[in-house]
């Protein structure tokens, strides 16, 4: 006896499909337990790589020459692609500097991945740029397509590859810069807070990296990096203007430069801080407030694309289907 189909709708076996979105389920069930019971910390590397920081900053003020020479371990990758990149011309100090900005910004301190991104604009065209001509023009994996268009994915590939690090560095900076305005009012508040309860401004930035580690840690790390250099360079104001260098914000600029001006002229530090902190709060809302004017034009595609045709199936269907019986049951 032949095994009996199941029931269908719109052609289509519902027991098969019903088996398929059950798995799709219950994987979705595994990976959400998965991430819940292994989240980790994100703050313990943050703060070791930053004790890290604090001792080579240590060692380079009271440590000999000798010493300093022990702590500052070269990496033989990165002298052979120095020397390489070298050889062949391409390595500029205009270059390396832009580079390590980016890394700085994007996150990542150790200044020894820019000569990797450099490669990386060298290499990463030769790879996959040659990888595509040979699959355009060496097999028959395009034979149907016509020259422009072989010409124009090649070259694509080969754009692509070159800007790759670029962008991949430019994602990580929006992303972090992005955490961090969030929590700069917030961080602001508190050391507001700090100022008017009497801390200096090494105990109020460690005391606010501390406060707010744990729900902005982009935010405490550079704070926590800041209380560092506070606290060992001999110029306060390089500190300040370090944390400007390193966070691709005008906001943090403008925090920065209030923080050296009332250094400089003695000038109130809590109600500037206060003033800022307000401005903030209003240019957030004043985001979001543009953010739910577009809402209504962004909606629109989904609307017509996903919503209106299962409206059609729920109104229509029944209908159609009353139609049909009615016509099969007058034959």
């Amino acid at each position: 006896m032949g095994a009996t189909a199941g029931p269908t709708l719109l052609g289509v076996d519902v027991i098969w499909v019903a088996t398929i979105l059950s798995g799709v389920t219950a994987l979705a069930v595994m990976t959400a337990i998965y991430a819940v019971t292994t989240v980790r910390d994100p703050m313990a590397r943050r703060v070791r790589a930053l004790n890290e920081r604090r001792e080579q900053l240590k060692a380079g003020i009271t440590a000999s020459t000798k010493r300093r020479a022990k702590l500052v371990q070269r990496n033989e990758t990165t002298d052979r692609l120095r020397s390489f990149l070298g050889s062949m011309k391409m390595l500029q100090d205009s270059q390396l500097k832009d580079a390590q900005l980016k890394l700085l910004q994007a996150g990542i301190r150790s200044k020894e991945w820019a000569v990797a991104v450099i490669f990386g604009r060298l290499a990463l065209p030769i790879v996959f740029g040659g990888f595509m001509a040979f699959w355009v023009y060496g097999t028959d994996g395009f034979i149907e397509w016509s020259a422009l268009k072989k010409y124009g994915l090649v070259a694509g590939t080969l754009i692509l590859s070159y800007k790759a690090p670029d962008i991949f560095l430019k994602n990580k900076i929006q992303k972090r810069s992005d955490a961090i305005r969030k929590g700069l009012p917030d961080a602001l508040d508190l050391l507001v807070i700090c100022a008017e309860a009497g801390l200096t401004v090494d105990a109020a930035f460690h005391r606010v990296a501390r406060e707010l580690g744990r729900a902005y840690p982009e935010l405490g790390e550079e704070f926590t990096l800041t209380a560092i250099e506070l606290g060992f360079l001999t110029d306060r104001r390089q500190a300040f203007e370090n944390l400007a260098t390193r966070v691709a914000l005008d906001a943090v600029k403008g925090v920065t430069t209030t923080m050296v001006q009332t250094e400089k002229y003695g000038t109130p530090l809590a109600s500037a801080l206060r003033v800022l902190s307000a401005e903030f709060r209003n240019e957030r809302m004043m985001r979001a407030e543009e953010k739910a004017a577009r809402l209504p034009a962004i909606m629109t595609v989904p609307l017509i694309c996903f919503i209106l045709p299962v409206l059609f199936v729920v109104i229509l269907g029944p209908a159609a289907c009353s139609i049909k019986d009615a016509m099969l049951s007058g034959n």
